[in-house]
């Protein structure tokens, strides 16, 4: 006996399978020992509701989560924390590669100034698309038919995934893939009609497709070519033909997403206000908590009707562009029709790049220069245009940025101010990250890229932002900040930071996380920024040091990345410490005062509009009702919402030694929504920052953080991550060194930016 065997698939046709279901199975018997473990008052939570928060009254609201999560359970749902999916088809949207979108919904008890609160908002998670076996695996690698495809990748995307095996219905967990195809692969089979001397039944070698075929009368229309899947153990293997198996629903998929699925989701996802609405109302109704006997016993009843809340709608700030002139943002918008920048830049040595994209790059040049010259933005000819040749396309992407920058140090006299790059992919080109290490780290050229599809007006308007910013030039600027009139910030020389981290993708645990700061520059300004940027140890949210002294030859830092609200104490009682002895480094007698906010974007409260289908218009403050009992925390929806319903920031001020009125603290926050100057936009805080951002101020040297330079972190972090994307771990541990604590991993560090793109703003 070689240990492999093959699992009871049932076949009615079988008599000898009939007698061994009717074969009781043998029963097992578990010992379960519950012990008790505390005693949660749940009068705590009447405590947290008059501002009494204590360690209990979190417990008890985790209790009242808990029993969320148990109802949920208990009708078949999918459970990923407090977010719930039913193995329902209509709430289901393929969105490519044997990957489904599934809708469901998020519930949670939260304290609130009415009270205690339901907090319910639709939740998307991705699946495995149920069904056959064979067509996830086609759709997941776009195959043309099951003989083309790759079964390594195959082994990887089908292990520990839940199978249903086809007639008996039985369900496995798949361990693996055989090792030969169907018709080859062998295994033992006891044959009890046949007995050797010892009277123990003798083993037949016998392939799974002949078991199957011969012995189970089932017939394999295209398994016998094919692997088997594996259920078994690694010593003791149980093999299936693949056209048996069935992947089971409400499995999650947890890899990182391509490009083309993470935009169909998002496109898919989306709902207006008033669809929103419906569904809550659908989903609350379903859930039917009325019925929960542990709600009942707790006291707890849950009203069907959306909580009412007044709110505020603040005015757009004016604006300031060239020659003068003011303007007003409407709905959260505004453009550069007939407007010239307010700080234009020139353009003087520069030169255009194209890696093999299609275009009429003298006709891109001629269109750039006259939007430039509209704009304000003087810009020369470029010294040269240099095209990719035919041969170095077949080669990779860093040697082909290496033969690229060969040929641009044979041919320019000296170093460029700019380089505009052309890509030949709209999005994630491989090119991307050797192309921009290059320029920055290696030989600090300021870099604009593009991919030049669909080119108009508008789309080189928008380039030019970006290049005049890279460059040193401003867009806009708030009309109070040249004034300068910006309540409490323009009377003390002002510091303004955003933090952010950058992950690598789910499922890459060994990529390490890229940190970064931005600080506000040339005060009393507040629409200039510079970066700074480092690695630490992979998926750590929290900056590992928020200051680091360091050599004459290096900057210092001062850091912070986003928290939850389980972790506000820490900002407040370890790190903003940190910050407060960097202060002291920098100069013992400085004793500034501080504000600290936390900018939360990935929270489940939506605000609709009574009446109307639109969704809030841009500047609704709330900051009454739903906000927490006794801190001081606010709602702000800055962006105008175009599409699908518009998610708030909340903001937590944890911290003011300045003394900001409830009033001025919104305007300023709101004001710097328009500040971002890649954008002609109000912007929120971007959908792919982390859960939170941590603003500081100081009085006399003011720190704060806000949106726009949470964007310009997010943006800096993920920009400079691309440098890590093509290395080869060992060799980036190599040449750059790493940053080792006591029985971790090595964390590879960033290659330096060059000093004169380091004070830019590269990031745009």
């Amino acid at each position: 006996n070689n240990g492999n065997a093959s699992p009871d698939v049932h076949d009615d046709s079988n008599g000898q399978d009939r007698k061994r279901i009717k074969r009781p199975y043998q029963s097992k018997t578990f010992k379960v020992e519950i012990s008790f473990a505390a005693k949660i008052p749940m009068q705590a939570i009447q405590n947290a509701l008059r501002g009494q928060e204590s360690e209990n009254s979190q417990e008890a609201l985790r209790v009242l989560d808990i029993i969320l999560r148990q109802h949920a359970a208990k009708q078949g749902c999918l459970l990923v924390r407090q977010s719930f999916f039913q193995n329902n088809p209509d709430n289901f949207t393929d969105i490519g590669g044997g990957v489904l979108g599934c809708r469901g919904f998020h519930s949670s008890f939260r304290a609130s100034q009415g009270g205690l609160s339901l907090n319910i908002d639709v939740s998307t998670t991705m699946i495995i698309r149920p069904g056959p076996v064979v067509d996830f695996l086609l759709a997941n690698q776009n195959a043309r038919d099951p003989y083309s495809l790759d079964w390594t990748k195959a082994k990887r995307s089908l292990k520990n995934l839940r199978i249903k095996v086809s007639p008996s219905n039985q369900e496995y967990k798949i361990t693996g893939l055989s090792e030969q195809l169907c018709k080859d692969q062998l295994f033992s089979l006891k044959q009890k009609s046949m007995k050797n001397d010892n009277g123990e039944a003798e083993n037949l070698e016998i392939t799974v497709y002949d078991y199957f075929v011969n012995h189970r009368n089932i017939q394999l229309r295209y398994s016998a070519d094919l692997p088997c899947i594996n259920v078994g153990k690694p010593k003791r293997p149980t093999y299936i033909p693949l056209e048996l198996c069935s992947l089971v629903s409400l499995q999650r998929y947890t890899k990182a997403l391509t490009t083309f699925q993470r935009a169909s989701l998002v496109e898919k996802s989306r709902q207006k206000p008033q669809e929103r609405m419906t569904v809550l109302s659908s989903a609350l109704q379903r859930s039917n908590y009325g019925a929960e006997p542990m709600l009942r016993s707790c006291g707890v009843s849950i009203s069907t009707n959306f909580t009412q809340v007044e709110g505020r709608v603040l005015p757009a700030p004016r604006l300031k562009v060239g020659n003068g002139e003011d303007f007003f943002p409407r709905n959260g918008r505004w453009n550069f029709n007939n407007k010239k920048l307010v700080e234009p830049t020139k353009i003087e040595r520069w030169a255009v790049v194209n890696f093999s994209a299609r275009c009429d790059t003298n006709s891109l040049v001629r269109d750039l220069i006259r939007c430039g010259d509209m704009k304000g933005i003087r810009i020369d000819p470029p010294f040269d245009v240099f095209q990719e040749s035919n041969q170095n396309r077949r080669c990779s992407p860093l040697v082909r940025v290496e033969k690229m920058f060969e040929d641009i140090q044979s041919k320019l006299p000296g170093a460029p101010q700019f380089l505009l790059c052309l890509l030949p992919d709209r999005k994630n080109s491989d090119l991307y990250g050797p192309w921009k290490k290059k320029n920055l780290s290696e030989f600090g050229i300021v870099t604009q890229c593009m991919a030049p599809t669909r080119v108009n007006d508008q789309y080189l308007t928008n380039l030019l932002l970006k290049i005049n910013a890279k460059l040193g030039g401003l867009n806009s600027m708030l009309a109070i900040e040249q004034t300068p009139s910006i309540p409490v910030v323009s009377k003390v020389p002002t510091i303004i930071l955003g933090m952010d981290v950058s992950h690598g993708s789910p499922g890459q645990s060994d990529i390490p996380s890229i940190a970064a700061v931005v600080s506000s520059r040339q005060w009393p300004l507040i629409s200039r920024y510079r970066a700074s940027v480092r690695t630490q140890s992979p998926k750590l949210e929290m900056i590992d040091s928020l200051f680091k002294k360091v050599s004459d030859k290096e900057d210092e830092g001062i850091m912070r990345d986003g928290v939850s609200e389980s972790q506000f104490n820490q900002v407040l009682n370890i790190e903003l410490d940190q910050v407060i002895e960097a202060c002291k480094f920098l100069d013992e007698s400085w004793n500034p005062k501080f504000v600290v906010i936390v900018a939360q974007k990935n929270h489940h409260t939506k605000f609709f509009q009574q009446g109307s289908p639109d969704n809030v218009p841009p500047g609704t403050v709330i900051d009454n009702k739903i906000c927490h009992p006794k801190n001081n925390d606010f709602y702000l929806c800055a962006h105008a919402g175009m599409i699908g319903t518009t998610r708030p920031t909340h903001y937590h001020v944890l911290l003011d030694q300045i003394g900001f009125s409830a009033d001025d603290l919104q305007e300023l926050v709101h004001s710097l929504s328009y500040v971002y100057q890649r954008s002609t936009t109000a912007i929120s805080v971007g959908e792919n920052s982390d859960l939170a951002s941590t603003c500081v101020c100081e009085s006399f040297q003011l720190v704060v953080c806000f949106l726009a330079p949470i964007c310009y972190a997010h943006l800096a972090a993920a920009q400079v991550g691309t440098f890590m994307k093509f290395e080869d771990a060992s060799e980036t541990n190599s040449s750059h060194g790493g940053v080792t604590a006591p029985g971790a991993i090595s964390v590879p560090q960033l290659p330096r930016l060059k000093e004169n793109v380091c004070n830019s703003m590269f990031f745009c």
